[in-house]
């Protein structure tokens, strides 16, 4: 009987230890799987500040680059091309001599006339002494009123002559300064059209070399008729800057200053065409080449403007994740304007100075904890790009 006791007690320690043993195990197990659980995880993402800027409003179009004056150098008098005194493509200054054609005929008409004139006068010379003399005898009652009115009259003829050689001499001269072929503006010269020792004709169509005069150069351009209005306001404030670019955008040709607005409207087209003018001093434009064109239309007086990278598109229109004092995020709908360059004016629902995400917003809904990583300023950006409409 005690042997019976003593096999009770051992089983109901026992159980008394395995439950306090298992009591133990579960707290302690319970602990490592509260403490196993995650925090709330803080999603990475890229921020910046929507600031104020003076922003500049663009007009783009299409235009061809065009010498702003294109001179064919024709013979003006026939005769054999003698020399040929300019290089295929040489910059060449209003009044260079290009070329001579034989002068030797043209010379000895020229004598010639020069000649003629010479005696000419000395005939007319001897007349009027004969007719001072002829008038002193008429009115000594020598001679006859008729005889001094024909040697008057002989004065006059040769006096006329006289005018007419004047007139074949200046034309003579005329032809041989023709055999001297000039420059008639600044420019450069293209390929030569005709070779030295050939014939040329004053009545010949293709000219020695054509000239372009390429400093300054035009660039005509075409925008939709419905920014006429906006193009005019923008001449009637002051001069228009248009800036030219290469077809692919990358790199600025040069900037001109917007000449004249063509007074009609292509109908076939609905476009309206526009001339500037480029110093081009260092010829980057080239005629007959095409370029995109960006006209500044306005500014636009501190603006808020973001980059657009931050503008997400959603049923209700454009919004923005804006970033909370606590790190969270709002979702934000906003009326963009202009964008270009990478950048956005926000016309409303965005202050200057909130912090708006610009990257990683696919992971993002409202209320979401983020971690963030500034972007570049935009500042210093803004004032090279502006923005741009058409």
């Amino acid at each position: 009987m005690h042997r019976s006791i003593r096999n009770t007690v051992s089983v109901v320690l026992g159980i008394a230890v395995l439950g306090t043993a298992g009591a133990f195990w579960l707290a302690s197990n319970g602990k490592t799987v509260a403490k196993g659980q995650p925090a709330p995880t803080l999603i990475p993402v890229e921020a910046t500040s929507a600031v104020k800027s003076d922003v500049p409003v663009y007009l783009n179009g299409l235009g061809t680059v065009q010498a702003f004056n294109t001179v064919t150098v024709k013979a003006k008098v026939d005769g054999e091309l003698q020399q040929v005194l300019f290089t295929e493509g040489q910059s060449v200054k209003k009044g260079d001599l290009l070329a001579v054609i034989d002068p030797r005929p043209f010379q000895a008409a020229f004598d010639q006339a020069s000649a003629k004139m010479v005696q000419d006068q000395a005939n007319l010379d001897n007349d009027k002494v004969i007719l001072q003399r002829d008038k002193k005898l008429t009115a000594q009652q020598f001679t006859t009123v008729e005889t001094t009115q024909t040697q008057q009259s002989t004065v006059a003829q040769l006096q006329a002559q006289i005018a007419q050689d004047a007139a074949a001499k200046d034309s003579a001269a005329v032809s041989l300064s023709y055999t001297q072929m000039i420059a008639p503006v600044d420019g450069r010269t293209g390929i030569r059209l005709v070779d030295q020792g050939n014939y040329v004709h004053a009545a010949d169509t293709t000219g020695i070399v054509v000239i372009t005069q390429t400093q300054p150069i035009s660039v005509v351009s075409t925008l939709p008729e419905d920014d006429l209005a906006a193009v005019r306001a923008a001449q009637e404030a002051g001069p228009v800057t248009v800036t030219a670019f290469t077809r692919d955008g990358s790199t600025n040709l040069g900037e001109g200053t917007l000449s004249v607005i063509d007074n009609e409207i292509d109908q076939t087209s609905g476009t309206m065409r526009l001339k500037s003018t480029f110093p081009n001093i260092d010829e980057k434009l080239w005629p007959g080449q095409f370029v995109d064109i960006r006209l500044q239309q306005k500014v636009v007086h501190q603006a808020v403007t973001v980059p657009s990278a931050a503008l997400e598109r959603g049923q209700d229109g454009f919004f923005v994740y804006v970033i909370k004092p606590d790190n969270t995020v709002e979702v934000r709908s906003i009326q963009p304007g202009q964008i270009a360059d990478g950048h956005a004016v926000i016309e409303s629902g965005l202050a200057s100075g909130e912090r708006v995400v610009t990257s990683g917003q696919y992971r993002l809904e409202a209320g979401a904890r983020i971690s963030i990583q500034d972007t570049p300023s935009q500042t210093t950006r803004l004032g090279d790009g502006g923005m741009e409409r058409g």
